[in-house]
């Protein structure tokens, strides 16, 4: 691939670094700063030939636009910088739903991030089981938390990587694909998305905003759902975080003409009982076969009814929730998840057995060469499961990884036995550590103190705390695209 002339990137350098000054110094990057900016990302990413998953260390060039994500996260992108950038990573590349059927209706979901989220696994088919139209465009993992083409990552011979016209016939024939960025959709991100990782600048919020709307906007949604998390787990640690996050992107989303809503759903413990790719993708088909845990199967319940709702499929949410309840059980939703599968590569024979009733699925997945249950330490009820510490001690086993260059291991991972609310008696299982290599150093000790029992009987709470949907429009400028 080309490379950029010694004097073209030394003139880029330069004047990035003159941005990164101006940002330091608590001043507002202009729309041509940000455009500039973005452009260079652009054109780095295009040129590249490394690949992100392989590459041990960064460039120049990625180090100084790192450094540019370290000034905005320390001084933060207020809201016409954000749009500035959403509209930049927009036009950066094209925009897919102009070549598309005008009478796909088109939605998708996007998670801010936690430990044990298979939901998009799960929500995809079922939504195309519903009739719609789902060009879901996923990433890896960041930080902590585990990335849907990760999980996708443990099927044998699955394509994450899928050119448009491919993503149009798989649309057309399944109703729903789970693809990673095409080289020609959003490409500034894709070099953003993971120095993000490599500079710790996950969190910002101007930068979530603009990686997640520009890529929903560039697939001409009618409907988007946020799925933004708060808690131990969560890049958001308190609601009141997580509010003022949800707010912003869903004024971002309907300012593209994207109808959004956020719910704010818990991340405290971790969703579902599995941790870690080959386990997710495990779970998440049983889920599909009706059998998923009580808290998944509810996401993907509260979050699909919310889009049903939104383009009109369904009148009321009650009907919406029916209406996704009857895909799992009639095996339309599992039967949507299998055609995809061999639509993106895997095997017909494969694909049938893994979605089939009854089977061993890990027979047919990636299987861990050891485990070792831990115990509880006392009786009583479970009042807590510490999701940031089950995150990074299944990224420890290699589940995610750590650092640039780190080869995930798919069969890794943690499998719980309880969850919040449930009784346990003292040496009873209560996790099931699934590992190849010898453990860490105070592995055990460390997931022992994740788990919280207390003596007195708890509840399990609802995962969804809150709803933003209906933010002031009056001050919202309505923002073209290239």
């Amino acid at each position: 691939m080309t490379t950029l002339s010694y004097e073209r990137k030394q003139v880029q350098l330069l004047i990035i670094q003159r941005l990164i000054d101006k940002k330091n110094q608590g001043q507002s990057l202009s729309k041509d700063d940000i455009n500039y900016f973005v452009n260079c990302a652009t054109e780095l990413e295009t040129c590249s030939d490394q690949s992100p998953d392989n590459a041990t260390e960064l460039s120049e060039e990625e180090y100084i636009i790192g450094d540019m994500l370290k000034a905005i996260y320390d001084k933060t992108l207020n809201e016409e910088e954000t749009n500035h950038l959403t509209t930049a990573m927009i036009n950066s590349g094209i925009i897919l739903g102009e070549q598309w059927p005008k009478d796909w209706i088109r939605v998708d979901k996007h998670s801010t991030g936690g430990v044990g989220d298979k939901v998009s696994l799960v929500l995809a088919p079922v939504l195309a089981a519903c009739g719609l139209k789902v060009p879901m465009i996923s990433g890896t993992g960041l930080e902590h938390t585990g990335g849907t083409l990760d999980k996708l990552g443990s099927i044998k011979d699955f394509k994450v990587i899928q050119e448009e016209e491919d993503m149009f016939q798989i649309l057309d024939r399944v109703g729903c694909c789970i693809v990673s960025q095409t080289s020609k959709l959003v490409p500034a991100d894709r070099i953003l998305y993971r120095l993000r990782n490599e500079t710790k600048t996950v969190n910002e919020h101007g930068l979530i905003t603009g990686s997640i709307i520009s890529k929903k906007a560039a697939e001409k949604l009618h409907a988007l759902v946020l799925d933004v998390k708060f808690g131990k787990g969560a890049f958001c640690q308190t609601m009141d975080i997580a509010k003022a996050l949800s707010e912003k992107m869903v004024k971002a989303g309907n300012t593209y003409g994207v109808k959004t809503v956020a719910l704010i759903t818990d991340m405290n413990s971790p969703l579902g009982y599995a941790i870690g790719n080959a386990l997710e993708v495990a779970e998440s088909i049983k889920c599909l076969q009706g059998e998923g845990p009580e808290d998944l199967i509810e996401l993907v319940k509260y979050l699909g009814g919310q889009l049903l709702v939104k383009v009109e499929k369904a009148p009321t949410l009650g009907e919406a929730y029916d209406m996704i309840e009857a895909t799992l059980k009639n095996r339309k939703a599992i039967g949507k998840f299998e055609l995809m599968l061999q639509e993106q590569g895997v095997n017909k024979n494969y694909a049938e057995d893994l979605c089939k009733k009854g089977t061993d699925i890990f027979t047919i997945l990636p299987k861990s060469k050891r485990n070792k249950e831990l115990k509880a330490e006392t009786a009583g009820y479970v009042h807590g499961i510490d999701a940031m510490k089950c995150g990074l001690l299944s990224a420890r086993l290699g589940a995610n990884r750590i650092k640039r260059g780190d080869i995930i291991n798919p069969a890794v991972g943690l499998v719980l036995k309880t969850h919040i609310g449930k009784e346990i008696s003292k040496g009873s299982t209560w996790v099931d550590i699934r590992y190849d290599n010898e453990l860490p150093d105070n592995f055990i000790q460390e997931l022992q103190s994740a788990i919280e029992i207390r003596p007195k009987e708890i509840k399990r709470q609802s995962r969804l705390a809150y709803i933003v949907e209906k933010i002031p429009t009056d001050d919202i400028v309505k923002i073209t695209c290239n």
